[in-house]
């Protein structure tokens, strides 16, 4: 059997990419008006143009649309890519810093998240949205170790984890103000815990060595 494509997906260009800038463009503006609560595909379609049953069939349902809004707000988050490890941490935490400061950004990711402790389908939705954003960002890592900054066994992954769950902690947890301290702190953590190789594959997996 094929499997379904993720909602959303489609060949670029065209008609398929003028449908999901209207669609996404009609989300992010009932999201910012009503909130997600009151976000319906019917609203979606009313907003945008496009027939209900196109957007129930290229998203399935309106978290996929959310979900699919989210994708397309990180994947304007530059990857950074100075030739120096440490100043491509400051500058990706300080792109993630502005990215959440933009209050319907904010909005975003605290509905869908909420949205996510409640339904397994959009936690599932929401897991895949943020791997494909780690995974993207990880080359910036690949690239400090192809240069010799990072032991190679460095799992590129943990080291994007680290920098960024601080920013989740501060917003969705603590709902207080992203500030410059944090970006540097997070910055300077996972800059030397990866150059003293604690994301390393080879590292134990237990507690502190004495």
């Amino acid at each position: 059997m094929t499997e379904r494509p993720p909602p959303g997906s489609a060949r670029p260009g065209g008609r398929t990419a003028r449908t999901r800038t209207a669609v996404l463009a009609a989300a992010l503006d009932e999201l910012d008006a009503a909130g997600l609560d009151a976000l319906t595909l019917d609203r979606l379609a009313a907003r945008s143009g496009v027939h209900v049953s196109t957007i129930r069939r290229r998203w399935r349902t309106v978290e996929g649309v959310v979900v699919d809004l989210l994708a397309q707000h990180y994947a304007t988050i530059p990857t950074p890519d100075s030739g120096d490890f440490r100043q491509d941490l400051h500058e990706l935490a300080q792109a993630i810093a502005n990215f959440q400061a933009a209050p319907r950004n904010y909005h975003l990711i605290e509905g869908i998240v909420a949205a996510a402790a409640h339904d397994p389908g959009i936690a599932d939705l929401v897991r895949g949205a943020f791997r494909a954003r780690t995974e993207h960002v990880t080359q910036l890592v690949r690239r400090a170790v192809d240069r010799g900054e990072l032991p190679p066994d460095t799992r590129a992954t943990e080291v994007i984890a680290a920098l960024s769950a601080p920013f989740y902690y501060r917003i969705l947890i603590l709902r207080a103000p992203v500030d410059a301290r944090l970006v540097h702190t997070s910055a300077e953590a996972a800059y030397h815990a990866a150059h003293a190789g604690v994301f390393d594959a080879q590292a134990p997996a237990g507690g502190p060595s004495r």
